[in-house]
């Protein structure tokens, strides 16, 4: 199969190899122009922060594979960058967009994000003419089998997320946050993910406390229902509040037990710090639960566990889309005789009706008539042959009968 796929991604390429070979937009139209231009028939360029990967269709493929090695040395200008380069070709270049495309080659197993970059890549290729008939097959066929994977496993819903698992897990000790009232503590990169994954928890309010109050006046506009208050504040809207979420990077507790004021109702607390934010004596308040980090890690590593037998079913339904993508690349092996039975058919037509208009005086609607009885026939002729040969499964059998179709018919 003339397919294969030459790159880099996060498999076996460090960062800082991965960040030099990331194409532009700009880069993608200039390096695709170059590959046409050198006789490759197709092109598509997936380029992502984990990935740059190039997948072509071509005669001669291995011929090929050289050109987009050389390519890649040549316009990154990257030292030794074809150690780093790897290639799948026939089968493994389509198993491997399907794993891509599914999420089952992401470094967060099922991840959803790389689909819309791979219908992106795809789009983009194909407004440019570069992605055609086969790869536009190949792509569309990727895109389904991802979706007909995320449906059946529902891979992606095993969350792995410390921020997420740390709500989702809020939401089953509450039975919902709808309504309900939450303390962040830090603004950094997982107290964001963790007031971003509130918001869609449709809270009444959230209370988010940093040590600098200027910061916490930056992040007001990117999210609903923020209520900043000062850092000594915290305590006091402890029983406003039914859940805290602490994720600082302060190397002492920030909640302490003999800080707390008599409560008047349930406070779950998750402290998703490391070292920890919260008291870990505060469970010893009859008001108050807490849960850390490795309490967290413990469902994240159970969900990746999930996600990996999961995995498996995945690969079952990519061997099958393999199968049948196979099958229909078989069918195209016919197209160009098809098209050339099409020619030979519409060149009689034709120099026929050429003949019969010259030979009988025929008004508009009797050309019309003879037109199309005589294109219905041709088609009659041809159709046959053309179904039978599209219905023979064995590939050597059927180029020995493209072979006589060719040399009966006479066909260019």
């Amino acid at each position: 199969m003339n397919f294969a796929v030459v790159g880099v991604n996060h498999n076996d390429t460090p960062i800082n190899i991965r960040e030099c070979v990331s194409f532009t937009d700009t880069q993608k139209i200039e390096s695709i122009n170059f590959l046409l231009d050198n006789g490759i028939q197709e092109v598509v360029i997936l380029s992502t922060c984990n990935r740059s990967e190039i997948y072509i269709y071509s005669k001669n493929i291995l011929d090929k594979v050289e050109v987009v090695k050389d390519f890649y040395e040549d316009f990154f200008n990257v030292e030794d960058i074809k150690k780093y380069l790897f290639c799948e070709v026939g089968e493994e270049a389509i198993s491997h967009i399907f794993n891509v495309s599914s999420g089952l080659d992401s470094i967060v197993l099922g991840e959803d994000q790389i689909l819309g970059q791979v219908k992106d890549a795809h789009e983009f290729s194909r407004q440019l003419g570069a992605s055609k008939k086969v790869l536009n097959k190949l792509f569309r066929e990727a895109i389904t089998v991802a979706k007909d994977i995320k449906t059946t496993t529902k891979i992606s819903q095993q969350p792995l997320s410390i921020s997420y698992i740390a709500i989702k897990s809020l939401k089953d000790k509450v039975c919902s946050l709808e309504g309900k009232n939450a303390l962040v503590i830090g603004i950094g990169k997982m107290s964001k993910l963790a007031m971003k994954h509130l918001e869609e928890e449709k809270l009444n309010s959230i209370y988010v406390t940093n040590r600098s109050y200027e910061k916490l006046k930056d992040i007001q506009d990117e999210y609903k229902n923020l209520i900043p208050i000062k850092y000594e504040d915290r305590y006091n809207v402890m029983n406003e509040v039914d859940v805290v979420i602490s994720a600082t990077a302060s190397p002492h507790t920030v909640i302490k037990k003999e800080s707390m004021p008599t409560l008047d109702k349930k406070i779950i607390m998750m402290d998703i710090a490391l070292p920890r934010d919260i008291d870990k004596n505060l469970n010893e308040l009859d008001k108050v639960e807490v849960y850390d980090i490795d309490d967290l890690k413990k469902i994240s590593n159970e969900n990746d566990k999930k996600r990996r037998e999961l995995a498996c079913v995945g690969e079952l339904i990519i061997k099958e889309k393999i199968e049948e993508f196979k099958e229909w690349l078989e069918t195209i092996k016919i197209d160009p005789t098809i098209q050339s039975l099409n020619d030979k058919c519409a060149d009689i037509r034709e120099d026929t009706l050429d003949y019969i208009y010259r030979k009988l005086d025929l008004n508009c609607r009797e050309k019309k008539i003879v037109d199309k009885m005589l294109t219905s026939a041709l088609k009659r002729l041809i159709r046959e042959p053309i179904i039978n040969l599209k219905q023979i499964k064995d590939s050597g059998k059927q180029e020995e009968y493209i072979k006589i179709v060719e040399e009966l018919f006479d066909l260019q």
